[in-house]
This record gives C-alpha cells, structure tokens and sequence, in this order.
C-alpha cells in the first residue's frame, strides 16, 4: 500500500504538468508495477520500512514516557499546593467558594490530562520522526527507484538503488547530498507525524481513562 501511495503521488507530481496521467487509479497503478517489477515490486522498500518502525515506535514510546515523568515532576509542588489549599479550605468556614474555585481553575492548566497527553504525545512524535527521518528517505529512495521524471525535479533515482543494502543507500545519499541529503523532507514529515503522535496519544490515555471509570462503575454495582 505505502508503495503504491508514494509512486501514485511522486507520478502525479513530477508528470501532471508534462505528460498525461500516468495510472488512472490505485488499481491501475498495482498493476502496472506487477507487470514491469513483478509481485516483488509491490513490496520494495518493505525492508527498511520495518528497521523504520524500531526505532521509531522505540523512539516515541520511550521519550512520550519520559515528557510525561517531566511534567508530573514540574507540576508536583502546584499539585501539593492545591492540595493543602483544599485542606485549609475546608477547615476554614470563612473561606467563600468563590476564592476557591477561581484558585483551582487558575493552576488547572498544568493538571489537565488531556493538555498534558497532547502536548508530551507532540514532542515525542516531533523528536521520533526527525531521529528516524534518515530511513524514511531511504525508504522512499527504495520504492521510486528506476521512476522516469523529469529533471526539472531533480536527478533520477536509479533502479540499482533497489538492490543496494541499507547502510550502503544511506551512505549514497550522503555522498551525494551530504548530511542534509538525510533530512530531504522532514519538514513536511514532522508537520504529519507529530500532531498523528499527540492526537493518538491524547485518544488512547482519554479511552484508558473512561475504561477504567466503567470498570469502577460496574465494580461498585456489584458490590451493592
């Protein structure tokens, strides 16, 4: 799939302004790499994709925890100061409830769950995917090789790159194109993956949140 999305985007980039459309659709586009590549054609880039995804996925998981430890451990002392606001609140009847709750709504910032997922998910996936970015350059080398393009968008890719190990298309590159070569991209990348990382992240602990209030729920029907 990732291979007929790349070569269906790539094509329609570099010849709508030159030639006629290349594939008329995806179904289209899967069988014109199966007759000129074979079934083998449909997988290209199948390889480094997978090496992508380790360090990636490690990469996101790993500094998501880390972020969140951060920001639990920056917001601890406002927490205990809220806290023993509370206990001083409620054993002071003078207090109104109006100083109260606009004390606590002016420090919900940095307690707010949802903010805290989003915005450690975003940092995570904005550091993953510029870490890991090299290999989705080679990724994407792998699956255009050997595609005709005009020059006016640069030199062509040719088919042999196909073939070359990992480290070798890496080295290519950056003999090439030197180190920035490596990066060709991320900007655009980053722009996709890391808003998909906080969203995901704020999604999945926002669903773990409302399992886990039901199962309370349903415990303490029972329990009556």
């Amino acid at each position: 799939m990732m291979v007929l999305l790349t070569d269906l985007a790539l094509r329609f980039t570099v010849t709508w302004h030159i030639v006629p459309q290349v594939y008329r659709g995806m179904t289209d586009a899967a069988r014109a790499i199966y007759k000129d590549q074979g079934f083998t054609g449909l997988y290209r880039g199948l390889g480094v994709t997978l090496v992508e995804i380790v360090p990636y996925a490690a990469l996101q998981f790993g500094l998501y925890d880390a972020f969140n430890h951060m920001w639990n451990k920056a917001a601890a002392p406002h927490r205990r100061q809220q806290q023993q606001r509370g206990l001083n609140s409620s054993n002071n009847s003078n207090c109104s409830s109006s100083n109260h709750s606009s004390s606590s709504s002016s420090s919900a910032w940095w307690d707010d769950r949802n903010l805290q997922s989003f915005a450690c998910g975003l940092a995570a996936g904005l550091l993953a995917k510029l870490g890991s970015h090299p290999l989705d350059v080679a990724k994407k080398r792998y699956q255009v090789a050997g595609l005709n393009r005009s020059l006016r968008y640069g030199a062509r890719v040719e088919r042999q790159l196909a073939v070359m190990p990992l480290l070798s298309c890496l080295g290519e590159i950056h003999a090439r194109e030197g180190i920035a070569g490596l990066w060709k991209g991320s900007v655009p990348s980053i722009v996709k993956a890391a808003p998909a990382a906080a969203i995901t992240f704020t999604a999945y602990e926002a669903f773990i949140t409302f399992l886990l209030a039901w199962s309370r729920q349903n415990e303490q029907q029972q329990h009556q």
